[in-house]
Order: C-alpha cells, then sequence, then structure tokens
C-alpha cells in the first residue's frame, strides 16, 4: 500500500525519467516541402550557372520576387481571411521607392531596400486604416480601388516617367564587389530574403498573435466577445502584408533595371491571388510553389504564343474545381500520412 508520500515521489521521479527522455521530433510534411522548394532553388540555380544560362537564372529570381508578393497575399487571405485585389499597389510603390533611390540618392542595396520599408509601412498604415473597415467582397473592391487610383496618378506624373516608367535604373551594391548585375550572386540574395520572410511567416503562425489572426478568420465576432481587439490585428496584418509586398518590389528593378506603372495594375495583383490559390491558401509554401510553376508556366508558352492567359486561366479554373485547396494543400496530407506509416509516433506512456 503506497502512503501520499511516496506516491508524490514516485510522480516525481516519472517526471524527472520523462524530462530525461528526449521527444521524439520529427519534421512535418509542410516542413519536408519548404526543404524541397528551397533545395531545388539552389539545385536548379547551380545547374542555370553551371551551363552559363543567365535567362533561366534571372527568370527564377523574378518568379521568387513575385512568390514574395504571393506570401503577402497568403497572410491576409490565409491568415485572416481577408482578399485584397490591389496588393500590387505596395508591391510597385516599393519598386519605384527602390528605383529612385538607386538612380537619384545611392547605389546600396540596404538603403534601397530600407527605404521601400518605410514607405510601404506608411502606406500600408493609411491603407489599412480605409480598407480594414470593411470586409468580403468590399475590401477587395476598396483594395483594388486604391491600387488603380495609385497606379493613375503615377501613370500621369511626367516626373516619374508617366506611362514609360524609370528606365536605367543601376545595379545596386550588396557588398563590396557583389551588386544586382551578378545574377548568380543576386539569385541566392533573394532566394535567402524570401527563405527570411517564410521564416518569419511561419514563426508567426505558431505565436498568440498567428492564433489570434486564425480566430479572426473564423469567426471574428467571437473574437470580440472575448475582449480582443479585432481590428488591431487586422491592421497589423495589413501593414505586415505591404511591408512584404513593398520589400519585395524593392528587389525589382534591381533584377530588370527599369520600373512601370503596370506593377501596380491589376493584372499583377490577381496573379499574386492566382499563384496563392494554385499553390494553396495559408500553407506559406503554396504561394511559392505557385509563383514558381505559373512564372514558368507563362514563360514556356509565351514563347509559343502570345495568349499564354487562356492556358493561365484553363489552369486556374481546373485546380479550383478539382483541387480547391491548392496543389500543395491536397499533397500535404497525402505526404503526411505517408509519413506516419513510414516513421509511426512512438507515445512514452507513465
Amino acid at each position: 500500500m503506497t502512503t501520499p508520500a511516496s506516491s508524490s515521489a514516485i510522480a516525481s521521479g516519472r517526471k524527472a525519467m520523462d524530462a530525461m527522455v528526449p521527444p521524439a521530433r520529427r519534421r512535418s510534411a509542410a516542413s519536408w516541402l519548404a526543404i524541397l522548394f528551397f533545395a531545388g532553388a539552389l539545385v536548379f540555380g547551380a545547374t542555370a550557372f553551371a551551363l552559363g544560362d543567365v535567362f533561366y537564372l534571372r527568370l527564377a529570381t523574378e518568379a521568387l520576387i513575385f512568390g514574395g508578393l504571393a506570401l503577402s497575399v497568403d497572410l491576409l487571405l490565409g491568415r485572416v481571411g481577408l482578399l485584397p485585389l490591389g496588393q500590387a499597389l505596395f508591391f510597385g510603390l516599393g519598386a519605384y521607392v527602390s528605383a529612385l533611390v538607386l538612380k537619384h540618392w545611392s547605389d546600396s542595396l540596404w538603403l534601397a531596400m530600407a527605404s521601400a520599408l518605410a514607405f510601404s509601412m506608411v502606406a500600408g498604415l493609411i491603407g489599412g486604416l480605409i480598407a480594414i473597415r470593411s470586409k468580403g467582397v468590399y475590401f477587395a473592391l476598396i483594395s483594388f480601388g486604391m491600387a488603380q487610383v495609385l497606379s493613375k496618378v503615377i501613370y500621369n506624373t511626367r516626373e516619374l516617367g508617366a506611362s514609360d516608367g524609370i528606365i536605367g535604373v543601376p545595379a545596386a551594391k550588396v557588398i563590396p564587389g557583389l551588386n544586382s548585375g551578378t545574377p548568380e550572386g543576386f539569385f541566392l540574395l533573394v532566394l535567402a530574403f524570401i527563405g527570411a520572410i517564410y521564416i518569419g511567416l511561419r514563426y508567426l503562425r505558431d505565436t498568440p498573435a498567428g492564433r489570434q489572426l486564425d480566430a479572426i478568420r473564423t469567426n471574428e465576432h467571437r473574437v470580440g466577445f472575448l475582449g480582443v481587439d479585432p481590428w488591431r490585428y487586422k491592421l497589423g496584418a495589413f501593414v505586415g502584408a505591404a511591408c512584404i509586398a513593398g520589400t519585395s518590389g524593392a528587389l525589382y528593378p534591381m533584377l530588370r533595371g527599369f520600373v512601370s506603372p503596370e506593377l501596380m495594375f491589376f493584372q499583377v495583383s490577381g496573379n499574386a491571388v492566382i499563384n496563392v490559390i494554385v499553390g494553396g491558401t495559408g500553407t506559406l509554401i503554396g504561394p511559392l510553389y505557385g509563383s514558381a510553376i505559373l512564372t514558368g508556366l507563362r514563360s514556356v508558352v509565351g514563347s509559343f504564343t502570345a495568349h499564354h492567359h487562356i492556358v493561365i486561366g484553363v489552369m486556374f479554373v481546373i485546380v479550383v474545381i478539382v483541387m480547391p485547396r491548392g496543389l500543395i494543400g491536397y499533397a500535404t496530407p497525402a505526404l503526411q500520412r505517408w509519413l506516419d506509416r513510414r516513421h509511426p509516433r512512438k507515445e512514452i506512456r507513465p
């Protein structure tokens, strides 16, 4: 017969033994898909560099840049449930600020990125105060309208190049001996930048703030009844998405050497939404896969016909009908089941 004291000692001993046993840690399917994406990007870059193919290396860099824009859309659509149809506003704004800094002020990549971040943050705060008071289709239309207004203003401003945009943007200096004109070096820099954004968003997902955003997407009214201000979290997500889009856009003139008002047009915002939906809304890594697949598809199909948008549209319709959760949204559970069968979890019983 055990006494309360002996029971307490046994329980303490069990806790001590459990603490000594390292928990079984295993990467999830989403982690493996993320590793596969970034490892595949490195292999692709190394292969293109070995073959001396600058075109595909720059195409991959462009896919990563637009992948950053897709991640900003996924933050709003996948986490908060807000559909932004004007996210190109911040992407184009960051591109213009970066181009102006590089051409008229300094050739420092870091100064151009910091300036784009500051302007995007201010624009995101102003736009968020206007847009997030509405939701659903009204939020989508307001975000679309703001992008249209700013794009038309820039389109008719001669000091910003009007319809021609800004051309002749010099290469941005990263460190002594390395600038954005070096295809392989700039590709690695952009890959590291997108990887940092992905890791930051994945960390946010597991924080209390990230869970609050998920709760707002599920039922905003109940979150308000629990004493949490949904408006503040939605504003924070909107500003964060604007900063991600703006800094991603800042990389575009460093790659192409020019910017144009077309970067703020609805087509850019629509393509970002398509990248998210095709890849998998809310999966984080899905928008990057979607951006890589669709950017490559546009390049391949565009070399045969000028009507490549028809192919993209047909593919989008098929994915929405057959796989509404997106490619990664369906691949992740299947891969997770395979991992569970191959490496079943071992439970430690007391």
